[in-house]
């Protein structure tokens, strides 16, 4: 996977800033689950883990194994050592597993990293089940319009317009034998609320806010704090799209 070299403070920096706690994703367990009968004693394969938030997810609710395959070490280090999740060195296009090992895939936020959607299309077919789904989190070119971020600082919007489209990413998948089986937007609460939110906030941490100018980081900012102190109650909440595919 093509993307930022982390070290050690650059991974913590990011965890603290982009990995929303697990009280705020009740309504994305209830979709996975929805799309797939996962069960113990199956296996999930996380590709592009990160440092681990969503490999822990997946064991917690549905008491699964999940292969955490992570390019970056110092992202990798972070990745919870307990049982259930093991982390892996690899990337999408070469993924250390054996075939058919896996009963559904998960790419959270990472789609638009892969430099080639249609070789790791054919990786993920390789290493899963026969019929087994691979299930896309992410935001998605004309459907961001929900996303806090680009809510709070609208010219965000233009580096989603690179990332792949959900036809693209369907053609891609399409040429290894996987059809689009379903696409919903899914709620998450990044926060308590706005403020806090706010407070989690790490530019560098963020591709989408690196690519602000210093003045539309700034004014999106005003924009947050202003509206957190309008209504201290309001909730954080973000969508991304979730795409299903077999």
């Amino acid at each position: 996977m093509a993307g930022v070299a982390y070290d050690r403070q650059g991974a913590e920096e990011y965890r603290a800033a982009r990995e929303i706690p697990l009280a705020g994703l009740t309504a994305w367990q209830a979709a996975v689950g929805e799309e797939v009968a996962l069960a113990p004693g199956m296996t999930v394969l996380d590709v592009g883990a990160g440092t681990g938030a969503f490999a822990t997810a997946f064991r917690d609710w549905f008491g699964v194994r999940v292969l955490a395959v992570e390019p970056s070490e110092a992202m990798r280090r972070l990745i919870p050592a307990t049982g259930g999740i093991e982390a892996l060195d690899g990337e999408a296009a070469a993924l250390p597993v054996p075939d058919g090992c896996a009963d559904a895939a998960w790419l959270g936020s990472v789609i638009h990293h892969l430099p080639d959607l249609t070789a790791a299309a054919r990786e993920l077919r390789r290493a899963l089940k026969p019929g087994a789904p691979v299930l896309v989190r992410n935001t998605f070119p004309g459907r961001c319009d929900r996303d806090l971020r680009v809510r709070f600082f609208p010219a965000t919007a233009r580096v989603i317009d690179g990332y792949p489209t959900v036809e693209q990413v369907c053609d891609a998948f399409a040429v290894a034998g996987f059809e689009r089986v379903a696409l919903r937007s899914v709620p998450q609460e990044s926060a308590v609320n706005l403020t806090a939110f706010a407070g989690t906030i790490r530019r560098d941490a963020d591709s989408k806010l690196r690519a602000l100018s210093d003045g539309e980081f700034t004014d999106g900012m005003a924009r947050l704090l202003a509206a957190g102190a309008a209504d201290p109650e309001a909730p954080a909440t973000s969508w991304m799209d979730l795409l299903v595919l077999a």
